[in-house]
This record gives structure tokens, sequence and C-alpha cells, in this order.
């Protein structure tokens, strides 16, 4: 079985028992919804804000009620089932951040809340060049990810058998491959976890952009 297929069938079998725990995680971490109003609020209105690993659909659901027009992604069909039950009003569907099934240039806006996560080392740069070419000149880039340097892998997650990898980043590492990607960095905020709620980690936010002179990229379409 290859990573992909690892990690959707993984994120099914969870997806029940990750929506009961996540879906309403904003009302409890108000530094997050801070982040996401700063971004509603910046994101050109010229098209689509995505939701990219979407899981049960919470943050686009969010941004969804600050008004934005919000697709979700996720590759898990099951994760996307769940989000499109509890908010019917966003359409949601299957795709891989490596491999984002939409013309360049198609979204305003992206939202990538601790899915980079499970991009290796290797994949980090080709997954934000995907981010950067999907989205317009001038868009928005949030992403999240949990600061350390020393990958977790998981065997069993409450009860259910998965085979999951998370990989942790220090700043430095996810901003150069912004920079390598063609992104500005435009803010970045720590924090550390909300306990007892969140994985013993601190926390990186980093808020990025598109110029608006970008030029055309040509980045590769492989597979996840």
């Amino acid at each position: 079985m290859d990573r992909s297929e690892a990690l959707q069938r993984s994120y099914d079998r969870v997806t029940p028992e990750y929506a009961a725990r996540f879906f309403d995680e904003l009302a409890h971490k108000p530094l997050d919804r801070a982040l996401l109003d700063s971004f509603a609020e910046q994101v050109p209105r010229s098209g689509p804000v995505a939701d990219v690993g979407c899981g049960p659909g919470q943050i686009g659901r969010y941004l969804w009620g600050r008004g934005l027009d919000v697709v979700g992604v996720d590759l898990s069909p099951a994760m996307v089932a769940q989000a499109a039950q509890l908010t019917p009003e966003i359409p949601f569907r299957q795709g891989n951040m490596l491999a984002l099934d939409v013309p360049d240039g198609a979204w305003a806006g992206i939202v990538a809340f601790y899915s980079a996560i499970h991009l290796a080392p290797a994949e980090l740069p080709r997954g934000l060049g995907e981010f950067y070419r999907v989205l317009q000149p001038g868009g928005l880039l949030l992403l999240s990810f949990h600061i350390g340097t020393e990958p977790v892998h998981l065997d069993e997650w409450w009860g259910y058998a998965v085979d999951l990898d998370f990989y942790f980043y220090d700043r430095a590492t996810v901003e150069a491959a912004l920079a390598g990607a063609g992104f500005t960095l435009a803010a970045y905020v720590e924090r550390p976890p909300y306990a007892p709620l969140e994985h013993p980690t601190r926390r990186m936010y980093l808020l990025a952009r598109k110029p608006l002179n970008s030029p055309r990229r040509n980045e590769g379409r492989e597979d996840y």
C-alpha cells in the first residue's frame, strides 16, 4: 500500500470520531478565529477560497460564515461525505494537495490548517508549488503546522488501526519552501497548544501571498 492510499484509508476509518472531536474546535481557539478573520478580511473577492485538507469542514464553515465563497478538498472520501453532510452549503470534493484538479489561478485563497503535516520534507516544496499554481496573482495562503523536527508515526488512533505519518517543521524550513515556490511572506504567528485540548506541540501560522506580477510557473503534476 502506498502512502497516499494508507493516508486515505486511515482518515476514512477515523472520520466519525475525528468529526466529533474537531468540528467544534474553533469555539475553544480564539487566536485561530482571529487569524481566520484577518484572512477573510484580506483575501481577494475575485474567486473561491479553498479549505485544503478540510476534514469535516470546520475551517471552511467558519470562513463561509464570514461571507467567503468556499470550496473544500480532502483526500479522504469519508471526510468529504462527512463535511458535505455537516455543511451542505459548501461544495466539498475529494482531491490531492500535490495534484489539485483545478486550473492555474482558480482560487483567490487557500487555507491549509494542519494538512501539510502529511507532506514529507521531500514533498513539501512540490506541495507549496501546487498551492502557488492554483492561486490567482495576489491570492493569499494561510498555512498552519506543528513546530518540531522529528516525524511521528501512528499505528493506532482512538482505537482504530491506522498507518499515518505526521511531519513537524521549523519555521525557517517552511518559509524557505514558500519562498522557493514564489510566495512572499506577509506574517507569522506562533502559539503554545491549547491545553489539554491539543497535542502538546507549539503551533506556527504563516500568511503568504502570491505576488500580483507573478510569472506563470510550470509545476509538476505527480500523483500523491
